[in-house]
């Protein structure tokens, strides 16, 4: 099993996105990690070309609904379809939203890693 976890927009903080991805790793998932400042037409490309089972996004940048908005629309307009998680800095008032949005699960802030791993392990 194969996860994309990415970093969308400007934001320069990945610490959490690659503890995650330690722990995904640990869990026996083959993880693939876009790098910072990617946008969204290139972390789609790269679904395209990975194929993973999941895609991961991680957002501190206060910019969550509108980075998942048009990552909702890139995905379609490429018929990429491949489930896709949010974490980040998501206040838990953002969370049905992102979820309308198309994301399988969004965690919200404060959300332990081993509840992701469960999450993606219980659900993909």
């Amino acid at each position: 099993m194969k996860i994309l976890l990415a970093k969308p927009g400007l934001d320069g903080h990945d610490v959490g996105v690659k503890v995650l991805a330690h722990a995904l790793i640990e869990a026996g998932w083959k993880v693939v990690y876009t790098g910072l400042r990617k946008s969204i037409e290139e972390i789609v490309e790269k679904a395209i070309k990975e194929k993973p089972n999941l895609i991961g996004l991680s957002i501190l940048s206060g910019t969550h609904l509108i980075l998942c908005e048009r990552f909702r629309d890139v995905l379609l307009a490429k018929n990429v379809k491949i489930q896709w998680i949010i974490g980040g800095n998501i206040p838990e008032k953002d969370v049905i939203p992102l979820e309308n949005l198309g994301a399988t699960k969004a965690f919200p802030t404060g959300t332990k890693i081993q509840t992701v791993v469960d999450f993606v392990k219980g659900h993909v």
